[in-house]
Formats: C-alpha cells, sequence, structure tokens
C-alpha cells in the first residue's frame, strides 16, 4: 500500500485533543488513510461508521459507542443535516475517552447546513491525489520561503512520472494502471458523484444538465474559465450555471486558480483559470501536463496552510496586456514561487522574464515535459517535471 504523506500529521493534531477533518474528492483514499491511522497508532482499537449504512446511521444517532474505542472514525456524516451540532456534542462528551476523525466528499471547512459552529475543535485536511513523493516513497523537505529541494533525476522518477501522467493520481487507478478500466472508472466516478454525492446533499433540479456540464469541463482545463461560454452551451442562466460551478468545486471535481494582484503590474482581478482533481480525464496532452503541475502546487500550497499555518495561495499571473505565466505561489501575501509549464525545452517565455523583473520572485522555473534537463540562465532554472515535482509534499 502506498503511504500517504499526510498521516504522521494527522495523527500529531488527534494527540492534541482536536478532532481531525479529512476531506476531498471521491475514492482519492480518505477511509484507507483513516482506517490506517486506525491500524498504526491505535492497535485497531477504533470504530468506523459510514452514515450511508442503514446499521452505522443506526450507531451514530443513539449515539452508541464500543466501551473500548481509543479512536471513532465518521464518514460522510456532513449528510446528515445536523451533523455540526453532533460531533460538537459528541466531542465535548467523549473528548478524554477517544479521539474523533472525520471523513467526507464535500468540503466540510465550509459547508453550513446551520448548526452551532465547531470553531477551535477540529484540524482539517484536503487529502489529494498521490503525487511524485508519495508513488517514490520520499518525504518533501522544501519548507515555506526556502528554495525547493528537489530529488535527482532518475529512471524511477521518469517512470513514476509517465504514470502518474497517464492514470492519474487517484490510488485504485494509479495501481491498476489499465486504459480500459480507468475509462470505466472515469464514468462510474462521474455519475456516482451527479447521482449520489451531490443529489444527497443538494437541491439541485436539472442533474442531468449537471452532467453535462461535468462532460465539457476536461477540454477547459487549463484555460480561463468563462460563465458565460458555459451558460451559452447549455443554455441556462448565468446566475444557475455559477451554482452548479460553486457545486462541483465543492465535491471536488474541480478547483479554479485565481490572478495574483500586485501593484507593479495591472493584473486582472476576476477571471479564474479551470483545473480538475483528476487529470487524468484531460485528453490534450499540454493542458493535462499543466494540470498535473497545478494539482502538485496546489496540494503543496494545502500542506503550508492546514499543516504549516501558512496563507499559502496558489495564482496564476496575467496582466492586461494578456502577459501570463502559469503558476505564482504567494506566502502570507509575499511572492515566493513561479513556474511555466512546456513540453519541451525552449527558452523562457519573454511573460516569465517581464514578470520576474517587475515582482522580484525569488524562485523560478519553466517545467518542461522533456526528461534529463536541468539548466539556469539569467536566475529561470529550467528543469524536468518529474525533478520539479519532488520538490512538493
Amino acid at each position: 500500500m502506498i503511504k500517504r504523506a499526510l498521516g504522521k500529521k494527522i495523527f500529531e493534531d488527534l494527540t492534541a485533543e482536536k478532532m481531525a477533518f479529512i476531506s476531498g474528492p471521491r475514492q482519492v483514499g480518505k477511509t484507507t488513510l483513516a482506517r490506517a491511522i486506525g491500524k498504526e497508532h491505535f492497535s485497531d482499537r477504533y470504530s468506523y461508521l459510514n452514515w450511508d449504512s442503514r446499521e452505522d446511521r443506526r450507531a451514530i444517532l443513539d449515539g452508541e459507542f464500543r466501551a473500548d474505542n481509543r479512536l471513532v472514525i465518521f464518514d460522510e456524516i456532513h449528510k446528515y443535516r445536523q451533523w455540526k451540532n453532533y460531533l460538537k456534542g459528541e466531542y465535548d462528551k467523549y473528548k478524554e475517552r477517544f479521539k474523533i476523525l472525520v471523513t467526507g466528499s464535500a468540503r466540510m471547512d465550509i459547508y453550513r447546513k446551520g448548526g452551532d459552529s465547531l470553531q477551535g475543535r477540529y484540524y482539517h485536511y484536503l487529502l489529494h491525489p498521490l503525487s511524485m513523493n508519495e508513488v517514490l516513497g520520499n518525504r518533501a523537505t522544501t519548507a515555506a520561503f526556502d528554495e525547493p529541494d528537489f530529488k535527482a533525476g532518475s529512471k524511477e522518477t521518469a517512470s513514476a512520472f509517465d504514470a502518474l501522467f497517464r492514470f492519474g493520481g487517484f490510488p485504485e487507478m494509479f495501481v491498476r494502471q489499465s486504459e480500459k478500466e480507468l475509462r470505466r472508472w472515469h464514468n462510474d466516478r462521474v455519475d456516482r458523484l451527479v447521482r449520489e454525492d451531490i443529489r444527497d446533499v443538494e437541491s439541485l433540479r436539472d442533474l442531468s444538465a449537471v452532467e453535462v456540464m461535468v462532460e465539457m469541463l476536461p477540454e477547459r482545463a487549463g484555460s480561463i474559465f468563462s460563465l458565460n461560454s458555459l451558460c451559452e452551451d447549455l443554455r441556462a442562466t448565468h446566475r444557475t450555471v455559477s451554482l452548479w460551478a460553486d457545486v462541483l468545486e465543492k465535491f471536488y471535481y474541480h478547483f479554479r486558480i485565481y490572478p495574483f494582484r500586485y501593484s507593479t503590474i495591472k493584473s486582472l482581478r476576476k477571471e479564474p483559470k479551470l483545473f480538475l482533481w483528476d487529470w487524468s480525464q484531460v485528453k490534450a496532452e499540454g493542458a493535462r501536463f499543466e494540470n498535473m503541475v497545478a494539482s502538485h502546487l496546489l496540494k503543496f500550497c494545502d500542506y503550508l496552510k492546514n499543516a504549516e499555518g501558512h496563507k499559502a495561495v496558489l495564482h496564476y499571473i496575467r496582466d492586461v496586456e494578456k502577459r501570463e505565466v502559469d503558476f505564482l505561489i504567494a506566502v502570507d501575501g509575499k511572492p515566493w514561487l513561479c513556474a511555466e509549464a512546456k513540453l519541451s525545452k525552449e527558452a523562457p517565455s519573454p511573460a516569465l522574464r517581464y514578470f520576474v523583473a517587475r515582482m522580484k520572485i525569488p524562485y523560478v522555473y519553466q517545467v518542461v515535459r522533456e526528461e534529463g534537463v536541468d539548466v539556469i540562465r539569467d536566475n529561470i532554472r529550467t528543469v524536468s517535471a518529474s525533478t520539479f515535482l519532488t520538490g512538493f509534499f
């Protein structure tokens, strides 16, 4: 089994007398990680209760737990309308007796179904798809504001990158590495996302139209996300399409990154770029490559935010003259690292040079799909993606 990098950190936070929440896309490995924590750190003295199970749901509502529990795992409990009040009550009642770990496919950090706030009672983590370091069994050592610590390129890193690029970072498909099974899995995952997960907690009238929208989004990965264009294609109002996009984002189908504002450039302020959590759905090679890099950088930002307490945000840079750089990570509001994704080695883009000169970004990279590349010129480092991605969590 591939060991997930968040496991140790989540256990440490459970010992700090707080609940731990793990959210993330369907089938990304939340339940597997939660059970692994129970087995490794609590000697199998844990209960796993899934809201979707009738028997478990009865136990949850009755508030009945095994007396020898050291850990209780609640899965998909956000589907219960009073889940926040429920967890608050059970935590206050049993915090001296056992730990509580909560997993779910919706964004539990922002989901609002009423009830008392859980503020101060939990830490929240996002479980992302597998990264290069998890596949390789490495531990990332890069810290905020430091220069990324890359592992030297090798046949092993190249092979790991190729497998992630082809099959995505969702554990089941990465392990199987079958094109046929991947296609079947895509179809099943989208159907269950819309017809089960979203249906259970959202009051959307036209689920078939949401499914159509889901089919359209992979073609837009890596580009500016225009709601107006989708409105025309779906023949729906701006308000309706905006709602659907927000719901799909809440359930981790896609994510959006926004332009970075800086005093020395006339930047765009609103238009986001769209990426999918499952980059293997993106057909075009260039867009899939950019999406894979975006996913690794977002994962690192979420780690810095949730585990280290930094305000780390992934942006892109684009000004009114349409000069653009794919990615910029800002930590505590300060530019730290920017990267441009390219399929092959070439001279750094003029836009990259332009923004670096005006924003004084400490670390600048042109990340290429081509293997065996690692050169630096004018403080811009051109490096293979299989090497670059080992620098992050």
